[in-house]
Formats: structure tokens, C-alpha cells, sequence
């Protein structure tokens, strides 16, 4: 049933990514399939392998060390994990926007529900190493882009580490992360839809169009980044202390140092999306303010992503 729920969540989103012809977009949706398509089979291969030798086919009791290992790998592949990561850039980068917030949010439920489910079957050992590798080439990776999809990829790539890395000890605190990135993840994506921008390039002179909406957007990249009084403070917070309590001092110390590689391009987006004089020599034709308004959503979602830290105590009991 796993399985087929995954095939079907793969499928469902080719066309969305192949739809505008290009070929760019034909190519990330084969990238996709065939990499979801494995990731998929690989789930199937640890269930059988696990049947085979205990006669238990549920794969939330798994207890085989080799199809514990194949179903760690898979939902890694299937997350965007490094070093199943390769895929996850490019095929951000050929798809539209809107699909890119779905690739990026929805289509990471399902395997995120697996991972949450099946977490007392996963290589304790493995995920950990993958979680660490993950916020380090994520951060790495990010730093050197100019296509803010394949920035926001990259920063999926090290928010998957920080999830991964907190499974085994508490897996509720995934969950959160998980939410509270996505909805951060959303208001960036919308307000970038808004304002049309792909590039720094363009990210630099977009100020005139939507000074608010840039203002809100600094803000947000700040939350994702994990700065202190921003709602995406709270899961790096719970996160460290509770790798703290399960004396694991070194990975915690070891993750929040490799967090600041991702905080930098952050900061370089930041700064790009609220410098108001695009710094170009030649004569630049400056934006028009546009009339439209912000929509509600946007709105909703920016307030969630910056003002949610003071209600952290509410969040602590409800999880």
C-alpha cells in the first residue's frame, strides 16, 4: 500500500512539471520519475527482503539489518537526502514555481509520513550520518547559485538534515520541523511568484515593485535560516536540546555550525531582495510599483513565519 501510494503521488505531479513543453521541463520530469520511480521499488525490495527472511511484511516492524538498511536508503532517495540529493536542484530548477512549492512541501508528506512511521525500522547510524551530510553539502552546495529555485532546493536539502537527524530520538519534532518549514517555504515561494523573480539578478531590482512584500520576504528568509526572535528558531531550539539530552553533544554542535553555510546565502538572498538602487552602471529601467494587493494567504503565511516563536509554549504542549 506504500508503495502504491507513493507511485501514485509520483505520478500525479509529471504532468504539473512537464506541462509547459520545455525542455527543461521534459528533462526534470524524466530526472523525477526515474529517480521516484527506484526510490519506490527500493521500499517494495526492503519489504520482500524483510518477508523473506522473518515472514513479516509490515513494514513499521522491520527487523532484518539489511532491509532496514534498503528502507532508509529509499525514503532518503525519495526525501532528497545526500547523497540522494542530485535529482532535487534540477528538477526544481526546470519546473515553474508553483509546482517547485508543491515539489517542495506536499510531495514531501508522503515519504516524511513513512519516515514517521517507520522510524523505529530505520539504520540509527545511517540517518545520522546522512542527516549531518545533509545540512553540510546543503549549505555548501547553496552557496555558489544564482537561480533562487535551486537555492530554495538547497535549503530543502539542509532542512531534510536537521529532520533526519532528530527521527530516531524524537520523531514528533520531525513532524514540527516539517510543518513549520513548509509553511516558511510557502510564503517564499508565493511572494516570489508575486513579484515574478527567478534570478538574483532580477531578485535585486524587484524592491520597487512590492516594497512591503520584499520587507515581509527579508524577514522570512531570516525565519528559514533560523534566526532567534523568527518562528524558524523554534525547531533548531527544540532540535539541539534534545540531541543535547540524548548525549549527542558533538552532532548537535556539528549541525548548528553547518547551519551558518546555509545562513549565508540567506543573508545573500536578504540582502539582494531589500537593496533599493540596483547597482548597475548602465542606465536601468526601474519597476513600477504594482497596484495589486497582497493576497490573504501570503499575508497569513508571512505572519506564521515570523511571529510564531513567542507561541512556542502552546506548540510544546499540543506536540
Amino acid at each position: 500500500m506504500a508503495w502504491t501510494g507513493l507511485e501514485i503521488n509520483t505520478l500525479a505531479i509529471l504532468p504539473l512539471i512537464s506541462k509547459s513543453h520545455h525542455p527543461r521541463a521534459i528533462e526534470a520530469a524524466t530526472k523525477y520519475f526515474l529517480t521516484q520511480a527506484a526510490a519506490s521499488a527500493l521500499v517494495l525490495f526492503s519489504s520482500m527482503t524483510n518477508a523473506w527472511h522473518t515472514g513479516q511484511w509490515d513494514i513499521t516492524q522491520l527487523t532484518h539489518p539489511t532491509s532496514c538498511l534498503i528502507l532508509t536508503s529509499a525514503i532518503a532517495m525519495k526525501l532528497g537526502l545526500v547523497p540522494f540529493h542530485f535529482w532535487f536542484p534540477e528538477v526544481l530548477q526546470g519546473s515553474p514555481l508553483t509546482t517547485g512549492l508543491i515539489l517542495s512541501t506536499a510531495m514531501k508528506l508522503p515519504p516524511m509520513t513513512l519516515l514517521y512511521m517507520t522510524s523505529s525500522s530505520l539504520n540509527p547510524t545511517l540517518l545520522t550520518i546522512l542527516a549531518i551530510l545533509s545540512a553540510a553539502l546543503g549549505g555548501w552546495m547553496g552557496l555558489n547559485q544564482t537561480q533562487i529555485r535551486k537555492i530554495l532546493a538547497f535549503s530543502s536539502i539542509s532542512h531534510l538534515g536537521w529532520m533526519a537527524i532528530i527521527l530516531i530520538y524524537n520523531p514528533k519534532l520531525t513532524l514540527l520541523n516539517f510543518y513549520l518549514y513548509a509553511v516558511m517555504t510557502t510564503a517564499v515561494f508565493l511572494t516570489l511568484n508575486t513579484t515574478k523573480v527567478l534570478k538574483l539578478s532580477t531578485l535585486l531590482t524587484a524592491w520597487t515593485k512590492a516594497p512591503s512584500l520584499n520587507t515581509m520576504l527579508l524577514l522570512t528568509l531570516l525565519s528559514l535560516a533560523g534566526l532567534p526572535p523568527l518562528t524558524g528558531f523554534l525547531p533548531k531550539w527544540l532540535i539541539i536540546q534534545e540531541l543535547t539530552k540524548q548525549d549527542m553533544a558533538p552532532a548537535a554542535t556539528l549541525i548548528s555550525l553547518l547551519s551558518l553555510l546555509s545562513l549565508f546565502f540567506y543573508l545573500r538572498l536578504a540582502y539582494c531582495t531589500t537593496i533599493t538602487l540596483p547597482p548597475h552602471t548602465t542606465n536601468h529601467m526601474k519597476q513600477w510599483r504594482t497596484n495589486k494587493p497582497t493576497s490573504t494567504a501570503i499575508a497569513i503565511l508571512t505572519t506564521v513565519s515570523v511571529m510564531l516563536l513567542p507561541a512556542s509554549p502552546m506548540i510544546l504542549t499540543i506536540v
